[in-house]
């Protein structure tokens, strides 16, 4: 990297490349591109990170929101932030956590919490292949899973994880399809958590997560020795491995730093499948899901000793390896599948001879990703590095030949955690672009007080030379991403007048005698009034109502446009309301007319040149 903070690898200076680009959106904005006529300015040269005015990225990148609850979608190479999914979070453009229809589901997670810690979204998947169907995301936070669906980009399902605490790793089930979506739970309570035993850490325990992905019901869970960090799922459908930190059970730092290894346990999946359907479960006080024995000694489970304090755990794309990385110690560990098999039929007597090569890296190594080339690249948090390494030269090495496995370590800033290939955790891995998550940028950026950005790094891993080509502030925090092919996703522009989304409201409207397609009524129900309305920009189809002072108010909107991007929003002045509402859907807010006289709601997405006029009263008698 060139010692100048202004400049990219391809000589282009980001200051230079950044008011290129303003000044072309400048003169893009004027209706017709007349407000700055002559102007022509010239286009920025490109490097491989650049995608051109106009042209559509490669892939969709699916970033964790971190502390603010939410998902948002990156397009990438470009890295352009294309839209953000309120997820745990309250969100006033969308009326995330108002609306009737988000609160229901935010309500099934046992919410809604006014926080969510949102670390690793992960899409579902068929023969270890992204379908584009769901992405899933945990809430460290509040020990939640929540789902979105990607036909509408919307989450449409939350629940809360019974008997456990902080839910962390989360990946999904591969093959032969994603029936179930595998968490972790890091933190140990006592079991039951009720009061006794506060002060009893040896009655402390976790427990691994299968959660049905299609019912979003949890399927079953299994006990384990000490916590549980990272996970991840095989290719064949029966393993999930886990990293584990702290198999001390130690409640404070020195007391999980003691022993020299801990351990990645290994989840037979078909055998805790068998032990459930064969009745070999208990359930822990009003939970109902079924909980089988995992600890030391089981049948279901295997401890394998890795060295101190691992993190990430990752499979390679070829289905041959899970990998443990080291943390506080140099190393990544690999553990061969096929091994395992060979475990679980009894065939070794010492876990450890799982195991096929444990390459030293650098200091602080967390995660790792894949191309399809043979080679991992290992983020090492201390050194602010990314390290490339050959998989099967890292083998040999541990067999006893002299080889060097490390082609190359390129600096990142600074202090890197995740990193993710494109399309990396599929049989698809395709070993273009890779996307470090910076934990600090310092130096990198303006400065904007002390709550500084953290730093997305995009770098060009499709030669022999890893070249870093981008980085980018990102709000708090830049977790875990996915990186998914365009042909994999295939959202709709218009929502569909029969989607299960607003079923409850469509069914409210059916039971009240409205037709949400043509209507515009005031229906009473005593002091609860409900007001259907449509909208066709730039009119709502009820420009005043009256109600009385104290009513329960619940506005059952249908925007009846049919041109994709004409989204309406609803906002009443000054009774903290706000939703959106895309063309050909329906959504509903309930409010207390808490104060008489004149209120005006308008339409808060822009959607028309009458946009400003686009408004109505509520009349509130006292």
């Amino acid at each position: 990297m060139s010692k100048d903070k202004g400049s990219d690898n391809a000589g282009v200076t980001r200051r230079n490349f950044l008011s290129a680009t303003a000044l072309a959106g400048v003169a893009g904005a004027g209706i017709g591109g007349g407000l700055l006529t002559g102007c022509s300015p010239k286009a920025p040269e490109k490097h491989a990170g650049t995608v051109g005015l106009g042209e559509l990225d490669e892939y969709y990148g699916f970033w964790s929101g971190g502390h603010s609850g939410e998902v948002r979608i990156l397009g990438m190479p470009s890295m352009r932030e294309l839209m953000r999914i309120p997820v745990f979070n309250i969100d006033s453009a969308t009326g995330w956590g108002i609306t009737n229809e988000s609160k229901e589901i935010m309500a099934g997670g046992g919410g809604p919490y006014m926080n969510g810690d949102a670390h690793h979204p992960h899409m579902s998947m068929v023969d270890g292949r992204y379908d584009g169907k769901y992405v899933f995301i945990n809430d460290k936070a509040n020990t939640r899973v929540a789902r979105i669906r990607c036909d509408i980009m919307k989450t449409d399902k939350i629940i809360s994880i019974p008997n456990v605490s902080a839910v962390h790793g989360l990946r999904v089930q591969k093959v032969p399809h994603t029936k179930y979506v595998f968490c972790n739970a890091e933190l140990r309570i006592p079991h039951p958590n009720d009061g006794r035993h506060l002060n009893d850490p040896t009655k402390y325990r976790t427990m691994f997560n299968a959660v049905d992905a299609e019912s979003m019901e949890v399927a079953w869970q299994v006990v384990v020795d000490g916590n549980l960090d990272n996970t991840d799922a095989d290719f064949k459908g029966t393993y999930a491995c886990s990293t584990c930190y702290n198999s001390e059970g130690g409640v404070t730092l020195p007391e999980t730093m003691r022993n020299e290894r801990d351990w990645a346990v290994v989840f037979n999946i078909p055998r805790i499948e068998a032990a459930v359907k064969a009745g070999k479960f208990t359930t822990l006080g009003t939970s109902k899901v079924p909980i089988v024995d995992g600890t030391h000694g089981s049948d279901l489970t295997v401890y394998i000793p890795v060295p101190k304090s691992p993190h990430g755990l990752n499979t390679s794309p070829d289905g041959k390896y899970f990998m443990a990385n080291g943390k506080l110690s140099p190393t990544v560990t690999v553990i061969s599948i096929d091994k395992l098999d060979d475990w679980f039929a009894g065939k070794l007597k010492d876990p450890r001879d799982t195991v096929v090569a444990e390459p030293e890296l650098g200091l602080g190594p967390l995660h790792t990703a894949f191309d399809h080339r043979g080679n991992a690249y290992t983020t090492l948090f201390i050194d602010s590095q990314i390290a490339k390494w050959n998989i099967d030269d890292a083998i040999r090495a541990y067999n006893g030949e002299k080889v060097d496995y490390i082609t190359q370590k390129l600096d990142v800033q600074y202090q890197p955690g995740h990193l993710h290939t494109s399309m990396g955790e599929t049989r698809d891995t395709d070993g273009k672009w890779l996307v470090v998550l910076c934990k600090f940028s310092k130096d990198r950026f303006l400065n904007v007080g002390p709550l500084h950005p953290e730093n997305d790094q995009l770098i060009d891993i499709s030669g022999d030379v890893m070249k870093l080509v981008h980085d980018g502030p990102t709000y708090a925090e830049p977790h875990d991403c996915i990186i998914v092919h365009r042909s994999k996703v295939n959202p709709i522009k218009i929502w569909k007048r029969d989607d299960p989304f607003f079923a409850t409201t469509s069914a409210m409207a059916k039971q009240d005698g409205i037709t949400l397609e043509k209507d515009n009524k005031v229906v009473r129900h005593g002091r609860e009034v409900r007001v259907y309305m449509t909208a066709v920009a730039p009119n709502f189809g009820m420009t005043d109502f009256t109600v009385k002072k104290g009513d329960e108010i619940t506005v059952v909107m249908t925007n009846l446009d049919t041109v994709e991007d004409v989204t309406h929003g609803f906002v009443m002045v000054n009774h903290g309301v706000s939703m959106e509402v895309g063309p050909q859907q329906t959504a509903s807010v309930t409010f207390k007319a808490d104060k008489a006289g004149v209120q005006w709601y308008y339409c808060h997405w822009f959607c028309h040149a009458l946009h400003m006029e686009m408004r109505g009263r509520m009349l509130v008698e006292a």
